[in-house]
């Protein structure tokens, strides 16, 4: 079963999905399996991290931002160059396990949508699977 979800992303953030995760899976009435959550946008991504210190998600944008900073040599007509490096970085996509038909992720563990260049209206799909 494959679950679509919407995200209004109004600025560069990492933006807190593990209840839409949770959802999907309740959903699904899987018990014991997999989901994998993904992103079909270049500039957007899923990852997995904490959820607990917010200072945490201002660390990973700060650093993200001189890791990958926009420059003038970039050719790319859109001048977004730096949200593909930085959702390169990130990845389109996470898995997590499923057991008792809840995700298995650790007490500080989150997942998270990624965006690099908003404003964006997007979506992203959390496909669920049992053993």
């Amino acid at each position: 079963m494959t679950y679509e979800y919407q995200l209004n992303a109004s600025k560069e953030d990492f933006y807190n999905i593990t209840a839409q995760v949770r959802e999907a899976i309740g959903k699904s009435g899987v018990t014991s399996g997999i989901a994998v959550v993904y992103c079909p946008h270049t500039t957007a991504g899923i990852t997995i991290n904490e959820n607990a210190d917010p200072d945490v998600v201002r660390d990973l944008i700060f650093a993200l931002g001189k890791a990958f900073p926009d420059r003038p040599e970039f050719r790319h007509a859109e001048g977004n160059s730096a949200a593909h490096l930085k959702a390169s970085c990130i990845g389109s996509s996470v898995t997590v396990v499923i057991e008792n038909g809840k995700p298995v992720l650790g007490t500080w563990q989150g997942v998270y949508f990624t965006e690099f260049d908003p404003p964006r209206n997007r979506k992203f799909h959390v496909k669920v699977m049992g053993a």
